[in-house]
């Protein structure tokens, strides 16, 4: 996805900065830089995520790839239509995203895979620019309640007014559609607080939402 303000060399956030400098030295295959948004430009479904994983899109560079976390999501979005392919290998593949793109509430991987909230408002004004460049009509799946919080703030909108619970749909304005959802994390799925099913059904209704 081009068209947005992502900066591979933000250093905004001294303790994700300082983390990944010293990940630079353990694992100097790995990206270990902020993690760009994937996908099609002027896209009519934007994923929302928390943060790259350690071993996925940090090492990778591209998102929800190379962890189990996009094992569901990558096989999810081509039952649906939404990309070429059902695994994602390495960013260097041939996988395609069909008008959908993916990004991440914060673009740099947090120790223990937390941000802490000073991060994500930091973060914020890179996905305000993603979700400004979206046609009207455009359906936004928040994937956890990290990246529903974060959407809401981008859209500069009460947090109390629109409640974060899987298959939650809401009206952000201007055309947009918000569908949240459990994370699809390893830890999510392997205790069935989200399963095969219920993922799906959020896909198939931002399918039904765009036709």
């Amino acid at each position: 996805m081009s068209g947005c303000s992502f900066d591979v060399n933000c250093v905004a956030c001294p303790r994700l900065s300082q983390f990944l400098a010293d990940l630079r030295i353990q694992y100097p295959d790995y990206h270990n830089l902020p993690v760009a948004p994937f996908g099609a430009d002027q896209a009519h479904l934007l994923v929302v995520g928390l943060a790259p994983g350690m071993h996925g899109a940090n090492a990778s560079a591209r998102a929800f790839t190379g962890d189990d976390s996009g094992v569901m999501l990558y096989e999810t979005l081509h039952k649906y239509g939404f990309a070429s392919k059902p695994v994602s290998v390495s960013a260097d593949d041939d996988l395609e995203l069909i008008d959908c793109c993916i990004t991440n509430a914060v673009k740099c991987l947090p120790p223990q895979n937390k941000p802490v909230t000073a991060e994500v408002k930091a973060c914020n004004h890179f996905l305000v620019n993603e979700i400004n460049g979206l046609p009207s009509g455009a359906v936004l799946v928040a994937l956890g309640s990290i990246a529903h919080d974060a959407i809401l703030r981008a859209r500069q909108l009460k947090k109390k007014e629109y409640k974060f619970a899987h298959h939650a749909r809401h009206d952000l304005g201007n055309g947009l559609t918000l569908i949240d959802s459990y994370h699809c994390s390893r830890y999510n799925t392997q205790t069935k607080r989200l399963t095969t099913a219920m993922f799906e059904a959020v896909f198939a209704t931002a399918r039904e939402i765009l036709g």
